[in-house]
């Protein structure tokens, strides 16, 4: 039998951290971790669903998931920085590369068109909802969360962004614009 999963630590509400200390579960910590978690999991949905045209980005989101889990170690373990400028950077010159390659819009779309596009979007909010978790445990302990990691989460919905109008030129289908004309 497989070893269990389970081990009733945390049934009255807490959370064992790395450094076997005990938090609640409601903890800004403990809500960053769970919101990054949240968005690297979507991301395993987005790949799992990329459309035909949409499948060169798998490597690329699944390098993104594999951020988020070290973003993760970032914050649960004290000094533990594997984030740096160069993610940031990183993130960039895909926002860029991506950019390039769509029609310009002057106007706000609506979140959507294709079905990678659509679910890239979704992504989108929750890696802004991450940011906001993580920004609200910077605030509260901002020895805990690296200039690098912020800056990391913040420019990732602006790529999953870029991304999602990237796969929607891929698959064909244009944006909606917010407002009509």
């Amino acid at each position: 039998m497989a070893g269990k999963i389970y081990t009733k630590r945390g049934d009255k509400g807490s959370s064992r951290q790395m450094d076997g200390k005990f938090i609640s579960k409601s903890d800004p910590q403990i809500l960053a971790v769970g919101a990054l978690d949240e968005a690297q999991s979507w991301l395993g949905i987005v790949i799992a669903d990329l459309t035909p045209a949409c499948a060169e980005l798998k490597p690329e989101l699944i390098q993104i998931q594999r951020k988020l889990y070290y973003l993760q170690a970032d914050i649960s373990i004290v000094e533990h920085a594997s984030i740096t400028e160069d993610d940031a950077t990183a993130l960039e010159s895909g926002i860029d590369r991506m950019m390039d390659a769509v029609e310009p819009i002057h106007a706000f779309i609506l979140p959507g068109g294709g079905h990678t596009g659509a679910q890239l979007q979704y992504a989108r909010t929750l890696a802004r909802r991450a940011e906001r978790a993580c920004v609200a445990f910077h605030e509260e302990k901002p020895e805990r969360v690296n200039p690098e990691d912020l800056k990391f989460i913040n420019r990732l919905s602006d790529y999953l962004y870029a991304m999602a109008r990237y796969a929607n030129h891929l698959d064909g289908i244009s944006e909606v614009r917010s407002k009509d004309e």
